[in-house]
């Protein structure tokens, strides 16, 4: 078993959703750091939450969208890189869902260092590969274009 800091290693588990409509990724615009970057809306996992409404919760508070999630796209593990004062970087699992857009919610207020959501094409999203949060980015994007999809029952959340 491995140990940091006196306690069980966990890794920071987070959600996230593909959304398309017409062809358009809803991204969210967001400062992360000092810098502005691209992210799918995503968030973590909350106590006693399932993955799924995890996945719906952080894009409606992200985005405004409420959705409805079509499909599980993929799990992922991305280790961001340590510190300059060479503290290790923290360790990300990623479920990403596909979703579809229900009904925007305009005006409602985004989570705090949200600038704003927007429609990008996959060519302008990829365009910005040097803006995206994590390389979880377009990897779950290439996946979705790609035509991976599993059922959502996949995921089983346990009483």
């Amino acid at each position: 078993m491995t140990y940091r800091e006196g306690r069980f290693w966990q890794p920071d588990v987070t959600v996230a959703t593909v959304v398309v409509h017409e062809g358009r990724l809803l991204m969210v615009e967001e400062t992360v750091g000092g810098r502005l970057v691209l992210n799918q809306p995503a968030g973590h996992l909350e106590p006693d939450e399932s993955l799924q409404d995890a996945a719906c919760r952080e894009t409606l508070e992200e985005t405004g969208w409420e959705v409805r999630l079509s499909a599980f796209v993929g799990a992922y593990q991305w280790t961001a890189p340590g510190d300059e004062d060479g503290r290790p970087g923290r360790h990300y699992l990623r479920f990403a869902f596909a979703a579809e857009p229900v009904r925007q919610h305009a005006g409602r207020a985004l989570d705090e260092g949200i600038v704003q959501a927007l429609w990008m094409t996959p060519a302008e999203l990829q365009a910005q590969a040097v803006r995206h949060r994590s390389p979880l980015v377009w990897q779950a994007a290439a996946d979705f274009l790609s035509g991976r999809r599993q059922p959502l029952d996949l995921l089983q959340q346990m009483a």
